[in-house]
């Protein structure tokens, strides 16, 4: 009689695993800890999260698989192949340097923040990160699409007696839970069709299905993609974006920022080239075409930000954000075209690892600004040169990066990176949009970049530019500076990284 017991590969589910356990760890600890002993919590956190990028650096050399079928190696529920731990290094260390930029915030906030909570909900939303690019059936995507998505509901509205955060947790939930809804209702009409959730079976499967069944499955595709739009803020489901960073506390904007766009575009191309790509046909017009968009309406949303509107500069980053998943999206669109799609979605990952690094820099810089300009309007950068040098030049760099122009190479490498996937995909239309956008994009950044180093309308405070940032935060911008600049000497690392083994 054959077993039904699986085995667990427990080191290829240690990542994810670690920062959940860190995560129970931090709840219990909350109920023992001395309310002047609280700040622990966040260190304990910030081991747990290094802890678990750790534990990916014995996977490196390896594909392994668990949680498999019983008589079938080839249909598991996870797997730790390159691709995973591309994007697990992206989750796990955009999470760390979101935790460092918490520290400074909790302890800021006056206890408006509750850090017990706070910690716990983070890590829980990090381990459902971590686990989302590992899945490989349609069950497990989804739980850990949940498990990222809905702690970070309650840390965009965790911050007590603040209407704003109240209004953009709210907003958030409600576009989440409805993109979801959608999600679940494709998937559900995939299974209905295949009658498997694993994705290998599913692209088996899915390209046989007879007449009668054929349009269930088609419909299935284009709801589960919708439901994938939605997290990746692809317009036109990116409206809840700039109100949800605006009330957020900074360090989430900036995680949702990077480790909710990971989570986003990683589960639609585990969706698309993995399960579905004999629906390359309706799939690859339709991102093209939301990518698009996207680019546009975020760069021209950006442009129109005014520099003496509260919160200006959280709304710039928010806009630049929905442009930049327009970028992303570009590489995923022409991997259905391509002939070499593992060569695609390695242009998307290159991209992802550049924007995550650098725009969390520039949120580390927010960060800093706001604590002395609470409205953090764009006005307020006005002369930083002049009060913090280096702070200034880090800044220009993470925006110039983000621009693609020198001295950020690799901004510039990862955007020809993704035009050279557009026109080898054939889809020299969508490369002339990007081109475009870009030009718009440079008129914004170089904008900001400019007041950086104009001359302050007040001297500069001496006294606050004397003051010793605190340690977290230097920590944050010094580790994205030197992975910036590090990357901009030897672009050429971020491909060899992403070279991903889906197939």
């Amino acid at each position: 009689m054959t077993s039904l017991v699986q085995s667990v590969d427990w080191l290829a589910i240690a990542p994810p695993t670690v920062a959940a356990v860190v995560g129970l760890v931090v709840l219990v600890a909350d109920l023992f800890l001395a309310e002047s002993r609280k700040p622990l919590l966040g260190w304990i956190a910030v081991a747990g999260l290094a802890a678990a990028a750790l534990m990916l650096l014995p996977l490196l050399d390896a594909d392994r698989s668990t949680f498999c079928l019983v008589g079938d190696t080839e249909a598991c529920s996870y797997t730790a192949d390159r691709f995973t731990l591309v994007i697990q290094f992206l989750v796990l260390g955009g999470a760390l340097l979101s935790a460092l930029l918490s520290v400074t915030a909790l302890k800021d906030s006056g206890k408006r923040l509750p850090e017990g909570e706070y910690w716990f909900l983070f890590l829980s939303s990090a381990a459902g990160a971590a686990l989302l690019p590992a899945s490989r059936d349609l069950a497990t995507l989804v739980v850990a699409l949940e498990v990222a998505s809905l702690p970070a509901f309650a840390l965009v509205g965790l911050r007590h007696g603040d209407r704003r955060s109240s209004e953009a947790a709210l907003k958030f939930f409600l576009s989440s839970v409805t993109a979801t809804a959608v999600s679940l209702l494709g998937i559900s009409f995939v299974y209905a069709a295949t009658g498997t959730l694993h994705l290998t079976r599913v692209a088996a499967r899915i390209q046989d299905v007879d007449g009668q069944l054929a349009t269930l499955a088609q419909t299935g595709v284009v709801l589960t993609l919708v439901g994938f739009a939605f997290k990746t803020a692809a317009v036109p489901f990116h409206f809840w974006v700039p109100d949800t960073y605006v009330g957020a506390p900074l360090p989430i904007a900036a995680y949702l920022s990077v480790i909710g766009k990971a989570v986003g575009f990683s589960g639609l191309i585990l969706v698309t080239v993995v399960a579905l790509p004999s629906y390359a046909d309706a799939w690859a017009p339709a991102l093209a075409v939301l990518a698009a968009l996207t680019m546009t309406a975020g760069n021209v949303g950006a442009l129109r930000q005014q520099s003496t509107r509260a919160y200006s500069a959280v709304r710039l980053l928010a806009w630049s954000s929905v442009g930049q998943a327009g970028y992303l999206l570009v590489p995923i669109a022409a991997a259905g075209y391509s002939d070499d799609p593992e060569k695609s979605v390695g242009s998307t990952l290159a991209y992802a690892l550049m924007y995550g690094a650098v725009n969390l820099g520039a949120f580390a810089v927010a960060a800093l600004v706001g604590r002395a300009h609470r409205l953090n309007r764009v006005a307020d950068y006005r002369g930083l040169y002049a009060a913090r040098p280096l702070t200034a030049l880090l800044m220009g760099f993470f925006l110039l990066c983000l621009a693609g122009l020198p001295p950020g190479v690799i901004g510039l490498f990862a955007k020809v990176t993704v035009f050279a996937a557009a026109v080898h995909a054939g889809l020299g239309w969508l490369a002339v949009v990007m081109a475009v956008n870009v030009v718009i994009a440079l008129v914004y950044y170089l904008r900001w970049t400019a007041l950086l180093f104009r001359a302050p309308e007040t001297a500069p405070d001496g006294e606050a530019a004397a003051h010793r940032l605190p340690a977290p935060l230097t920590a944050a911008l010094a580790l994205t500076g030197v992975l910036g600049i590090v990357l901009s000497g030897a672009p050429q690392l971020v491909l060899r990284f992403t070279e991903t083994g889906l197939f």
